[in-house]
């Protein structure tokens, strides 16, 4: 046991908490966070005093998942691990990649097997963490290494479980769990068996071509053709809601009601109609109280005078508004009216697509683009010769960003280097501007959640946004339909729904592959390439060696591979090839080798041993490090 003056000289062991002490403590709690805390005797843990990104999804811990035997020795040290920093000398044991203390996405994953590790050892009957043995550590190693999980995450899993041990260390009160086996013989024997497959590579698909072109057609329509007509709508759209809040009941309200109504009702023409969640197809209410210039109580009471719930069921209209349409769609109105009812649903996809927008053709990762705000790209100042200057965009990147001890920093920090804005996507963030105050988060989700009206706090959040890309996909290929235009719907892509990481991924794949195909659009993609070769501080550069650069470069090789082995291929079929540079061309071909490209840092491939390291593919000034396996192809 540790004595009480030990622990007053180790700064790293933290005392017993009392069941009232907050499960967060202060040190780590920005002065901008706002999220509530737990407390330790609480069986449900909040992490959103940890959580200062925009777009972070604010996650729990559920100690009921822990067993009964195991919870109370499991919540200690799951306390150390959220307020503890590891120590340096067991840091520097296992690596430049670890740091004293990780972020919430880690600790979320970390806890996660710790949970699962402890309902195994519950099931092999140990109802303390001192009875966990050595046998105990090797069999859950064994039945990690043989689940079928890659080598590198089955390292990852083992690590964690090594932390439950080093966080235990850390307790004023330890548990006493054993020292896992591997940390004293090594690790690599209590890892699955070394494949052929290359690792450290991006594996995210980038969506097919004939998926992205008309996205990315139909987003741009949406920003360009269509906004001015949707918000028009949702302007006027919400000055009736609020006509209606404020008429009170009267008389000539519900005679301007009948008026309205009874015409319809007797010739049998369609009445407006909503969809409501509780009802169905019912009456539109507020937009019949607008129109008459009626209260909502009076059209309630009115439309269940004469059950026309059920008589709007059976004849569905429109509720057209007094709004021009300005939009063109193959030179016709892309509307013949705005529609009341349909207002919420458009101005929903509009932001989709104009997150869609800003998402390929900058390349932004998504948790950058979701902490944008509005005022981010302002227009540029004329050069003293007269040319405008490129717009600039100011924002917040998250990965790898520490604070001076190696903390992670939620929040995030500035870019030092804008993100370039071509004119499609200053049109999205002019549109976007337009949706939600001055100032806020361009896609908050208080103000984006234009149909539930819900008050939420932040962005919208990753899944959010991935489920509205799937529904603007549907509303796509309906109105493609509709226009007569069925060549421009999005089929399904190959490999799934289409996340937001597949639209960076997706960038790259096609400057390096395309650039000059259906979805570089021309000169937009001339411009992007330029500025992206340039480096240079107006271009789309990261100051992080594995930014958007990395991916392009790895696809750029990946793209002179294929093409090689094209060449060599049609050679070898006997296809002429002919021209100024054919014979150096030839030449290239017959030797190219195979590519399997991974991003890796100049310190991790020093520490592999030069008889094994495979030589590394570079062009100075233009691509990272990249690690690849070469084998020679016959000819």
């Amino acid at each position: 046991m540790t004595t009480a003056l030990s622990i007053e000289a180790d700064p790293y062991v933290l005392p017993l908490p009392e069941p009232d002490s907050p499960v967060v403590v202060d040190r780590w709690i920005s002065a901008s966070n706002t999220h509530s805390n737990s407390l330790y005797s609480d069986d449900i843990w909040s992490l959103g005093p940890l959580t200062d990104s925009p777009g972070g999804s604010l996650h729990k811990i559920n100690l009921r998942k822990c067993p009964a035997a195991l919870r109370s020795e499991v919540r200690r040290v799951l306390w150390v691990l959220i307020n503890g920093e590891l120590r340096p000398t067991y840091i520097r044991e296992r690596g430049f990649q670890n740091r004293t203390r990780d972020g919430v996405i880690s600790m979320r994953d970390c806890i996660i097997q710790w949970m699962k590790f402890a309902r195994w050892l519950d099931r092999q009957g140990v109802s303390q963490l001192s009875d966990c043995t050595m046998e105990h550590w090797k069999a859950y190693a064994a039945k990690i290494a043989s689940s079928g999980c890659g080598r590198g995450h089955a390292l990852t899993v083992l690590r964690w479980l090594s932390d439950l041990w080093a966080f235990d260390q850390l307790s004023a009160s330890p548990c006493g769990i054993t020292r896992p086996p591997w940390e004293d013989e090594g690790i690599d024997d209590y890892l699955p068996a070394v494949t052929g497959e290359a690792g450290g590579e991006n594996k995210t698909e980038p969506l097919d071509p004939t998926v992205i072109g008309p996205l990315l057609t139909w987003s741009i329509r949406l920003v360009e053709d269509f906004s001015i007509d949707i918000l028009a709508a949702w302007d006027e759209r919400r000055r009736m809601h609020a006509q209606v809040k404020s008429t009170k009941t009267t008389r000539e309200g519900l005679a301007a009601l009948k008026s309205y109504l009874l015409p319809l009702i007797n010739s049998g023409a369609p009445l407006p109609a909503t969809v409501s969640r509780m009802h169905g197809v019912t009456l539109a209410h507020h937009y019949v109280a607008a129109i008459a210039g009626a209260s909502w109580t009076q059209v309630h009471s009115f439309a269940t005078r004469l059950g026309l719930r059920r008589l709007t069921a059976q004849r569905p209209g429109p509720s057209p508004m007094q709004v021009p349409v300005t939009g063109r769609i193959e030179g016709r109105p892309w509307r013949d009216f705005m529609d009341y009812e349909e207002t919420p649903i458009l101005v929903r996809h509009l932001g989709t697509a104009a997150a869609i927008v800003i998402l390929y053709l900058t390349g932004m990762r998504p948790q950058e683009a979701q902490s944008l705000r509005s005022g981010c790209c302002p227009d540029p100042k004329p050069n003293p010769d007269g040319t405008m200057p490129r717009h600039l965009i100011r924002s917040h990147h998250y990965k790898n960003v520490r604070d001076s001890d190696g903390h992670h920093v939620s929040a995030g920090e500035e870019r030092a280097v804008p993100w370039v804005a071509i004119m499609p996507v200053v049109n999205a963030i002019r549109v976007l501007e337009k949706i939600v105050p001055e100032g806020e988060l361009l896609f908050s989700s208080a103000h984006h959640d234009i149909v539930g009206q819900r008050k939420q706090r932040g962005a919208l959040k990753r899944s959010s946004l991935g489920r509205r890309i799937e529904a603007l996909v549907s509303w796509i290929n309906q109105e493609a339909i509709a226009h007569g235009l069925p060549d421009q719907q999005v089929p399904p892509d190959p490999h799934g729904n289409l996340g937001l990481s597949r639209l960076r991924r997706t960038l790259a794949w096609h400057i390096a592959r395309r650039p000059g195909g259906l979805v570089a659009l021309a000169i937009q993609y001339g411009h992007m390439r330029t500025a992206l070769d340039a480096r240079t501080s107006t271009g789309y550069g990261s100051r992080e060696r594995r930014g958007f650069h990395g991916e392009l470069d790895v696809e750029t090789a990946l793209a002179a591979a294929a093409t090689a082995a094209r060449l060599r291929d049609a050679t070898a079929a006997g296809e002429k090839i002919s021209g100024p540079a054919a014979r150096r061309a030839i030449v290239g071909a017959t030797s190219i080798p195979s590519f399997e490209g991974a991003l890796t840092t100049p310190k991790a491939a020093a520490k592999v041993p030069r008889t094994r390291r495979p030589r590394p593919l570079r062009q100075p000034g233009r691509l990272p490090h990249l690690r690849f396996q070469a084998r020679h192809c016959p000819v």
